[in-house]
């Protein structure tokens, strides 16, 4: 995990507990002798979300509705981590906060997770963009019980559910970075092959999940790939109104095709950073159309 992420130890559940005592209730001590929750059961794993939301993150309220995706916090803060690093590579090494620094959230779920962590860690404001109507009332629903992040989160309602960036990114608008947790399979029976190969490992009952997630959350037609690589395309359109483009990979498989499309679309520069959580691996595929000139010329602008 990233040096600054402050999951890097072992869950304090004593420490969590006390910011969300309802938690108290599914601590049990594991074969290992240590403190855990039952990950196969998605009450649990709800109220452990909560409670490192509050204790970490000072979220007073938060939830989700049935079904929808309930994302590990500790993964979604390492991403934010990593590209707050990439951005001070545009600033002389110094990683710009506050208000300033605007960031558009691609699917930002019922959840609003990366804007919940981005707000506390950075002072970020964050543009959330969902195809889904119940994630954006979800979202504003989180923001009504929250009203001091209401200034640093504007959700919007992607008005083309087959497109990305168009119908987000406002005329002239500008924004700093872009982060994106793509649909993961590539038909909805990957989907249920996959959903119940995680049923088995952590011994769920079946068509019961842990993390949830509506259909348009877990796939799309050709997979990670295909919706990466209308990602790059439509970047282009919108190449001088976003710093930095960046989006989870999954698949390790699938990067050379993306390097190549980015090569294609002139991209000036195009970065790879893993990130490992345990024994998973990962990685961030991000790009630039900006020269070194047009970055610093850019940070000088926006964030000094």
């Amino acid at each position: 995990m990233h040096p600054r992420n402050p999951h890097l130890s072992r869950y304090d559940f004593k420490q969590l507990t006390q910011s969300c005592p309802e938690l108290g209730s599914h601590v049990f001590i594991n074969k290992f002798g240590d403190e855990s929750i039952d990950f196969a059961n998605p009450a649990s794993v709800k109220l452990l979300n909560q409670a490192l939301l509050k204790s970490f993150y000072q979220i007073e309220w938060w939830d989700i509705p049935a079904n929808y995706l309930c994302p590990p916090i500790p993964g979604r803060a390492d991403y934010l981590h990593f590209v707050a690093d990439l951005l001070a590579t545009s600033n002389a090494q110094r990683i710009p906060k506050g208000k300033a620094v605007r960031v558009l959230d691609i699917g930002v779920g019922a959840n609003c997770v990366y804007p919940l962590i981005g707000q506390h860690e950075y002072g970020w404001t964050f543009i959330g963009s969902d195809i889904d109507e119940g994630a954006i009332k979800s979202g504003a629903n989180i923001l009504a019980h929250n009203p001091k992040l209401k200034e640093h989160l504007e959700l919007r309602l992607q008005p083309k559910p087959n497109a990305i960036f168009q119908g987000i990114i406002k005329p002239n608008e500008l924004i700093d970075l872009s982060v994106c947790n793509p649909p993961f399979h590539a038909s909805a029976q990957e989907a249920a092959a996959g959903s119940e190969r995680k049923q088995k490992n952590l011994g769920l009952k079946k068509d019961v999940l842990n993390f949830g997630g509506k259909s348009h959350e877990l796939w799309v037609e050709g997979g990670e790939k295909a919706f990466v690589l209308k990602m790059i395309k439509e970047s282009v359109a919108v190449a001088s109104q976003c710093l930095w483009f960046t989006t989870l990979v999954s698949k390790k498989e699938n990067l050379p095709d993306l390097e190549r499309a980015l090569h294609q679309s002139k991209a000036f520069e195009v970065r790879i950073l893993d990130m490992t959580q345990g024994q998973k691996v990962s990685r961030i595929l991000a790009w630039t159309f900006q020269d070194d000139n047009q970055q610093k010329a850019w940070a000088k602008k926006r964030w000094i």
